[in-house]
């Protein structure tokens, strides 16, 4: 069952609220005005006040001849945005939760335009949908899949806290929270004086190409400094997007905050479509989730719709060997796998994967890629079939590396496949550091894949893959496309859509996310795949401020960090790095063939603790007790919470700052690992102490100045 409210309902104001509370949102219709999401308390401060804050309409369409309706460099104040009209509001229950959907007209284009909102608990996903019902074609250069008005409620910039992320090849996951009337953000202009209602400019986040996350990351927060209201956002695309954050003034003079969530525009990634009578373009999907204590309260929201998005709960083998990190580094034989192979099996791991260079003959892996035949040199006696015949009978699942949508300019695929199977520019393919792009698009390219797939699948027995992207290239294809941008967009969707196709011809099939560690880390790739590399990082002490960053924008399962404890390490070094697989899902490295017993007993330990902790951290909820990091910080903390207990990484990166302050759950508190060895008393913590203070806060300290790590238990007490 559901409900219908139509455009004579819609004469008259009206509210259909989300949710409720301080963090509430809510859906609002005014008279003679386009729709829009507004944040606040509708118990507490009324339907008129929504209605006041209402400046920011719930969609934006730039499009050539429309423009803005006042002079800006944002994609706000738009004269489609402004002139579109509800004709309709229908709600139903859907099978997740609510679905609403907006439908508006613009008459002076034509255009129809429908909002898709799916509600769930304190969380919504949305996206936009545009018909052209008009004679004429309109040339569409930004739509917006989501607009909020207020999203934090009453608090303007000044009172109104950015966290966002920075992102780079080996330093990802890098958050920053800096308040919006910063002077690198939304200053006071005193707009009100100029008689302006719209600020021209904007505090822009954005990514172009296919890094979606290469240097910004598609997700953040908006927090209150003054009651702590928080809203998370993140873009769900595998491509181009744009987040604006500016001020608008309501009808009573006063700021209000407006956030709005793009994918790719003309003016930032060469992006317009045209769209002839009757054609309909869909935005990419969006996701909002609040809470009302913090931004910590919002990320858990977000956690949960992430958890929603990815459905059934994560199946097959969970902790992963990878030759590559700081080990074979891409030069993988049948001589140095085996005992790799063995010692994996002996420390417990489920998966063994051969990383680059397992197809390449000529001893430079980089540009001959595309045939994923497997070399002859590398696998002398039996070939790739016995190594893997191998790791299956030391109990593990086999797999490989691949980078599927890239072709090395040495490859012979670059020759077999047609010119228009490659991304191009101009009538010429584009080539990035010595590798083509396979355009997705292109029937021949996708039957290349999917042929690779399944012969790796059926002929070898392949049940995991990493997915590498190493190179990304610009703005997109103009070939068969109204735009560079655009050929990118309905590339980036093919991309989505072969994923689906590889899922559904083998379901027990293990995806790997990985592109150059974390720079294409979105949901809507995370929504397809089993876990992510976090980062290419080769440096232990550089690591955590990564991992403990990464469970902002991808879920605590997924979180793959890297740990490549080796023979020359102290056991101290070798539980830092494991310390740090150990903050999310653990991902393991290193040469543990030329180990010691006692050594590989501490590799040991730290995989039992990763699968026995499973379930928890199938449900876990990342926390922060020390604050989102800094990359220099000398502490640096980050844990995953359930009703059961807490698990809390900490690291000390070295120095004369030996003690923090950790705000924790309540709880008896363990070392959860290292392990205790009573016979040599090696992890005795003689110098590492865990003290709960009179305010509950925990105080830890070490005599030691060289660095070292420890994952804390807190065991929460049982409710009466």
């Amino acid at each position: 069952m559901g409900s219908t409210m139509t455009q004579d309902d819609t004469a008259q104001d009206a509210v259909l609220t989300l949710w409720d509370g301080p963090d509430g949102l809510h859906l609002v219709c005014a008279a003679g005005k386009p729709a829009a999401l507004v944040g606040g308390d509708r118990g507490a401060e009324g339907d008129h006040v929504l209605l006041l804050r209402a400046v920011q309409p719930l969609v934006e369409i730039l499009a050539v001849g429309q423009g803005r309706r006042s002079a800006n460099i944002r994609h706000t104040a738009t004269s489609v945005g402004e002139h579109l009209r509800v004709d309709r509001v229908v709600e139903r229950a859907g099978l997740l939760g609510r679905e609403v959907s907006i439908e508006q007209i613009d008459a002076t284009t034509g255009l129809h335009v429908r909002v898709v909102l799916l509600v769930k608990d304190r969380s919504v996903r949305a996206w936009t949908e545009v018909q052209n019902g008009g004679v004429r074609p309109v040339v569409l250069q930004a739509v917006s899949s989501l607009a909020v008005s207020a999203p934090i409620g009453g608090h303007g910039s000044t009172e109104a806290v950015s966290i966002e992320g920075w992102s780079d090849w080996l330093g990802e996951s890098r958050w920053l929270r800096s308040r919006l009337d910063s002077n690198e953000g939304l200053v006071r202009l005193d707009l009100v004086a100029h008689q302006h209602q719209d600020a021209r400019g904007s505090r822009v986040i954005s990514s172009a190409g296919t890094w979606s996350s290469g240097a910004r990351l598609p997700a953040g927060v908006l927090e209150s400094s003054d009651d702590g209201t928080a809203l998370a956002w993140q873009v769900e695309h595998n491509g181009a997007w744009r987040v604006e954050l500016a001020e608008r003034i309501d009808a009573a003079g006063s700021p209000t905050l407006g956030l709005v969530l793009l994918g790719p525009t003309d003016s930032d990634h060469s992006w317009h479509r045209r769209l002839l009578p009757g054609e309909r373009f869909t935005t990419v999907p969006v996701a909002l989730a609040s809470g009302a204590t913090g931004s910590q309260s919002a990320v858990a929201a977000m956690t949960q719709h992430r958890r929603a998005l990815r459905g059934a709960a994560e199946a097959g083998p969970w902790v992963v060997f990878n030759d590559y990190m700081n080990t074979l580094m891409g030069d993988p034989t049948t001589a140095k796998l085996l005992p790799l192979i063995d010692a994996a099996a002996e420390v417990g791991a489920d998966v063994f994967c051969i990383d680059a260079g397992w197809y390449d003959d000529s001893g430079d892996w980089w540009d001959s890629v595309g045939s994923w035949e497997p070399s002859t040199r590398r696998f002398p006696n039996g070939g790739l079939k016995a190594v893997v015949a191998h790791i299956r009978e030391r109990g593990m699942v086999p797999g490989l590396w691949l980078e599927p949508e890239v072709v090395g300019v040495r490859s012979p695929v670059a020759e077999e496949l047609p010119g228009e199977a490659f991304l191009q520019r101009v009538g010429e393919r584009i080539v990035e550091q010595d590798r083509y792009f396979l355009d997705l698009r292109h029937e021949a390219s996708r039957k290349r894949l999917d042929s690779v797939v399944d012969r790796l699948v059926d002929d070898f027995g392949i049940g995991y893959f990493k997915l590498d992207y190493n190179v990304t290239p610009g703005p997109g294809t103009d070939l068969d496309a109204d735009s560079v941008g655009d050929g990118l967009l309905q590339h980036n969707r093919a991309h989505l859509a072969w994923l689906d196709g590889v899922r559904e011809r083998h379901p027990l099939l293990v995806l790997e996310n990985c592109a150059s560690g974390g720079m294409r880390s979105d949901a809507a790739l995370l929504s397809r795949t089993h876990l992510q590399s976090t980062s290419d990082q080769q440096n232990p002490l550089l690591y955590p401020p990564i991992a403990a960053g990464a469970l902002m924008s991808i879920l605590p399962e997924q979180a793959a960090n890297w740990a490549y404890p080796q023979p020359g390490m102290s056991d101290e070094q070798i539980v830092f790095t494991l310390c740090t697989g150990l903050a999310g899902r653990l991902y393991l490295s290193g040469h543990l063939d030329e180990m010691s017993a006692h050594q590989l007993a501490i590799v040991r330990s730290a995989v039992r603790l990763a699968q026995r902790g499973r379930p928890q951290l199938l449900r876990s909820m990342p926390i922060w007790p020390l604050g989102l990091p800094g990359w220099e910080d000398t502490w640096v903390a980050s844990g995953l919470h359930t009703s059961d207990e807490t698990l809390v990484t900490v690291w000390f990166r070295g120095g004369e700052q030996r003690d923090t302050l950790l705000h924790l759950p309540a709880g008896a508190i363990t070392t959860a690992f290292p392990e205790t060895d009573p016979e040599n008393d090696r992890f005795s913590d003689d110098s590492w102490s865990v003290i709960r203070c009179d305010d509950g806060t925990i105080r830890i300290h070490t005599d030691s100045r060289v660095p070292q790590a420890r994952v804390l238990r807190i065991t929460h007490r049982s409710r009466a």
